[in-house]
């Protein structure tokens, strides 16, 4: 099957809550969606939100590297020649990881589709099930203490703790959460690059002390204070998740070699899609290294991208797929099961997701 087009939407979906972080405070999902058409008329369809913070890309961006350069290089290549089209469209220009990730979906969709398959058993297909967090945006103490009991309440017995914006107060966030849930429920720290490695040694640390059972701690410093997290790793029992460090499969053996983190989250829109982050998964299988699967603000379309990886390698062992719970609505039809924490596969083709909510396509 040979590819026709490449064109680029827009969708927009009210949050249920603002999510907020050390980076930003966002109420919309407002994204970027991709379809490539296929010689016979079927079609594959991707996601990528505009995250300036962390991949460098604006919503502008993301659909001009998809008009203007990836198309142009993939029209009229054979979708079934699939490792010189994921060359190609990884090739065709430097950087611009989401607009690449958009552009992976789409074709691994169609290809799916083109074989009759869901992409999770073509995969690998290790689980058809797996249990997913749900995000705490960082507020006030008893703010976040409420929203944790709601959580609760839908289900949710894994917990991504927000923090890094105001570090003073994040030992007492979590000290309140923790005695509101109980100790049956799962608390993740992200500090999305908050602190420096002195602050993430004497917060953790006082965690620990207070017995309060952290699972992990998600990129306590700055993306690019490499020292700085293999300082912290090596202070503290917790172990420490890398995320905003690790983009690409040579960002992973160097965490992993110098042991600057002890888990490793792959995120689409770092990777430039899941055929990239393919490779992050048998580094971290090569070296006993488990993963966790995170995802942006992103709607159901591209996190059900990220739950077909999740599901077929089981390397990953961690799922932050909270996308759609954070959604106040869905209007996808089909793709995996988001039922509060828990996300279930189907036997759809490809990534499964239709009723795509764009109408402005070019």
């Amino acid at each position: 099957m040979r590819i026709r087009d490449i064109q680029v939407g827009s969708i927009s979906l009210p949050l249920t809550h603002p999510f907020k972080t050390a980076l930003r405070s966002v109420d919309h999902v407002d994204d970027v969606v991709v379809r490539v058409i296929g010689e016979d008329g079927r079609m594959g369809y991707g996601e990528a939100p505009p995250t300036a913070v962390i991949t460098g890309e604006t919503k502008g961006s993301v659909a001009c590297a998809v008009k203007e350069f990836i198309a142009p290089a993939l029209r009229g290549m054979d979708l079934m020649d699939l490792e010189a089209v994921m060359a190609r469209l990884q090739g065709c220009m430097v950087h611009n990881t989401s607009a690449k990730a958009a552009v992976d979906m789409a074709l691994l969709d169609l290809w799916g589709k083109a074989l009759g398959a869901p992409l999770w058993r073509l995969l690998g297909g290790a689980k058809k099930s797996f249990p997913t967090d749900l995000t705490i945006s960082v507020n006030g103490v008893d703010e976040m203490v409420r929203d944790s009991l709601e959580a609760v309440g839908r289900g949710f017995d894994i917990l991504k703790v927000k923090v890094g914006k105001e570090s003073k107060t994040d030992v007492e966030r979590l000290t309140a959460i923790r005695k509101a849930v109980g100790p049956e429920v799962k608390l993740r720290v992200d500090a999305n690059q908050g602190w420096s490695p002195r602050e993430a040694v004497r917060i953790i640390s006082a965690l620990e002390d207070a017995g309060l059972d952290m699972e992990l701690v998600e990129q306590p410093v700055p993306a690019a204070d490499f020292e700085g997290m293999k300082y912290v790793t090596a202070r503290v029992n917790t172990p420490i998740l890398a995320d905003e460090s690790v983009f690409s499969p040579a960002d992973a053996v160097r965490v992993i070699q110098e042991r600057a983190a002890d888990l490793i989250n792959i995120k689409l829109m770092k990777t430039g899609g899941v055929w990239p982050a393919l490779k992050l998964c048998a580094i971290a299988e090569t070296f006993g290294v488990e993963c966790m699967i995170g995802c942006m603000l992103e709607s159901k379309l591209s996190v059900s991208a990220a739950a077909h990886l999740c599901a077929a390698k089981g390397v990953i062992t961690r799922a932050d797929l909270d996308g759609p719970s954070l959604c106040s609505v869905d209007p996808f039809s089909g793709g995996p099961v988001f039922d509060g924490p828990t996300v279930t596969m189907t036997e759809e083709p490809g990534i499964g997701v239709g009723d795509i909510p764009c109408t402005d396509w070019q």
